[in-house]
């Protein structure tokens, strides 16, 4: 429960971030939820019973809920169209290189010593968002133009002619003006329900593929497949992610996001039939020399093959395909979907491995395989297209 209570204050935070993304802008938003997160962080380090823990969690959680909505929103808001795939993928690598320091630091001081240490990126962030300007789209959606022309002039250098890019956007918030406020029940119409489908599915696959689990009980994971010292298994784990993310990050926008996909899902098929071959091996007492060798191999392919593609590229197209008018509370449904996979893989894990070790693996796999099927049928590529012409192509 306290392994994946986090993720339930993450689904809270998931509901809500659209909204408080749209009220108080993506730099608001970005505050709010850093102040949640230091918050969080402070009663699990005071904490002197089970209850605050949990309430820490929570609260954490939430922030993070907020944070994995506004920030690749952000991104995709303000970034070049040619660069808008590599920087929102940064925002992954940089998650992952969070998750891999704490991993690494985890392994040699106090938990109560790496509560505090989660402090240092939210006060990074709290000030250097003094530095940073809103997201121009949302400026000019909220009818400050004056602030919207130097928000834009800003990110693209004082020298830089943003008149085109500028009218093209004015444009497309002009033709969103005459639609009424977006509702949950208008997802379900014709002209948005594709876009909806695409997210809530990408987040789904990404999720029941398993990383949360194989991620948050990696060191059992390795230590129940016999592996001498489950450290060295979790310390590869976490060294493997930052380089592999970074070229996936390089690929953005060169490869495009469906190629990226299938190829990342198709590595964790592997991985993930790999680490359950090696439990079905051990459970029948066959090759166990082999069984650790398989578990760690099937594992770094998994988390390699993952950090490459699945991690990064849902968030990506999800920033990606919506219109701005109903930008908000569906961003808010597709990342409550992934937190609520996130939760579910969690917490059912440990259950899952106490019914079938090996099961639990091919079950994983199996989803891999339906995210290649589906990414290849459903899945449009939105390489090196402006928002606005994303639109036009789902829409068409």
């Amino acid at each position: 429960m306290f392994g994946s209570i986090l993720t339930i204050g993450a689904m809270f935070g998931a509901i809500t971030s659209g909204r408080i993304a749209d009220f108080i802008g993506r730099k608001g938003a970005m505050r709010m939820s850093a102040c949640f997160c230091i918050a969080g962080w402070l009663a699990v380090f005071f904490s002197r019973g089970p209850f605050s823990l949990d309430v820490g969690r929570i609260l954490t959680g939430y922030g993070i809920g907020v944070f994995s909505y506004v920030v690749p929103i952000f991104i995709a808001e303000i970034a070049p169209k040619n660069l808008r795939g590599g920087l929102t993928t940064l925002n992954q690598l940089m998650i992952v290189t969070g998750s891999s320091t704490a991993f690494l630091i985890g392994s040699v001081i106090t938990w109560r010593g790496l509560a505090l240490t989660g402090l240092v990126p939210c006060i990074f962030l709290l000030v250097g968002l003094c530095f940073v300007p809103e997201s121009p789209r949302w400026l000019a959606k909220v009818g400050l133009q004056k602030e919207f022309r130097v928000a834009l002039q800003k990110l693209r250098g004082k020298d830089a002619d943003v008149t085109r890019e500028a009218a093209e956007i004015q444009v497309y918030l002009e033709n969103l003006q005459a639609l009424p406020q977006a509702k949950l029940l208008n997802l379900f119409e014709s002209k948005y329900i594709r876009s909806v489908i695409i997210g809530v599915a990408l987040m789904v696959f990404q999720q029941f593929g398993g990383i949360n689990g194989i991620g948050f009980y990696a060191s059992e994971t390795f230590a129940s497949a016999g592996l001498s010292s489950a450290k060295i298994g979790t310390i590869a784990y976490a060294c493997i992610q930052i380089p592999i993310t970074m070229l996936g990050a390089i690929l953005m926008d060169k490869s495009g996001r469906r190629p990226l996909m299938m190829i990342s899902s198709t590595g964790t098929f592997l991985g993930s039939f790999l680490a359950g071959t090696s439990f079905f091996l051990k459970g029948h007492g066959l090759l166990l020399e082999w069984v650790p060798i398989l578990a760690i191999a099937g594992v770094l392919i998994y988390v390699s093959a993952f950090s490459i593609g699945m991690g990064a590229v849902p968030w990506v197209i999800m920033s990606e395909i919506f219109p701005i008018n109903i930008k908000g509370i569906a961003g808010s449904l597709v990342v409550l979907v992934n937190w609520s996979g996130a939760w579910a893989v969690s917490f059912t894990f440990n259950f899952l491995m106490d019914w079938s070790s090996s099961g639990t693996f091919f079950v994983y796999s199996g989803f891999s395989v339906l995210t290649v099927l589906y990414v290849a049928k459903f899945v449009p590529e939105t390489k090196g297209k402006t928002l606005e012409e994303i639109q036009k192509s789902i829409n068409s």
